[in-house]
């Protein structure tokens, strides 16, 4: 039974393949269509994002290196720890109403509802993944290019996996309790600034403290994102966090999710 249930949150965007695509297209789309300048959001908002941060923490807080990260400035540091992490706020942040927005859709058509998590996670990582790109040619012109750039769509994948088994649960349970939504916006506030992204945690002096931090997966994920980018390197530490969390993650949830649809159609 458990393996069965598994095996199908596991093939779902397979065996849904033509659903699965035309929600995600729709989706994807429907950001730009009433937009004046349309796609190119995708390009102007990490654009913005850099020349704000920048500007404060280059000019105003005069934060001009990392220590351990050589002459690398502190906004292209902050900026490889944020831009993946914006793909994972979003899609947490939107989980909450994924369900509750296709609540019509649900209640009168029969159709594998299980896809619903699916396309809410993967349109926030591919909209954000253009501006991490973006991000990625500009410090390739920098010199920052090397061979451990190949690890990166691992990383992204299974942060993916993490984001995906976290959606998967709070948009089922926020079927049952309408007031995760104002909980979920206040806990990824407080989870970013638990997540050493806009500072080092080598600011933190107290290395048992320091250590505290593994226990938060996202300040693995940031941490790799940052070691292979800007260093070339990899502490496997993280590696050997990330990749069963994320998988159990994936798969409570998924399991968690298909255990519970069937009354989704009753509360709706």
């Amino acid at each position: 039974m458990l393996l069965t249930i598994l095996r199908e949150w596991l093939l779902t965007p397979f065996a849904n393949y033509r659903l699965f695509h035309n929600f995600s297209r729709q989706d994807f789309l429907v950001q730009f269509t009433a937009s004046i300048g349309g796609f190119l959001w995708l390009i102007l908002t990490p654009v913005i994002h850099i020349i704000i941060y920048s500007f404060v923490f280059s000019y105003i807080f005069q934060i001009r290196s990392v220590e351990g990260f050589g002459e690398t400035t502190f906004v292209v540091f902050m900026m490889v720890g944020y831009l993946p992490w914006f793909a994972f706020a979003d899609s947490i942040s939107k989980s909450t109403g994924l369900l509750l927005e296709k609540a019509p859709l649900i209640t009168k058509v029969k159709f594998p509802v299980q896809i619903i998590p699916y396309v809410g996670t993967v349109i926030p990582y591919l909209t954000h993944a253009i501006g991490f790109g973006i991000l990625l040619l500009y410090l390739a012109t920098q010199g920052y290019l090397n061979w451990m750039w190949i690890y990166l769509p691992f990383i992204f994948f299974f942060q993916f996996l993490f984001a995906l088994g976290l959606v998967s649960i709070l948009s089922a349970l926020s079927v049952f309790l309408r007031d995760l939504q104002q909980l979920v916006a206040l806990g990824v506030t407080v989870w970013f600034f638990l997540t050493p992204i806009i500072y080092p945690i080598t600011m933190l002096q107290n290395e048992d403290v320091r250590n505290l931090f593994l226990l938060n997966p996202m300040h693995s994920f940031v941490s790799l994102y940052r070691e292979i980018v800007l260093q070339g390197q990899v502490h496997f530490i993280y590696l050997q966090i990330i990749i069963p969390v994320s998988l159990i993650t994936y798969f409570f949830g998924g399991w968690l999710f298909m255990k519970i649809k069937q009354a989704f159609g009753d509360v709706l």
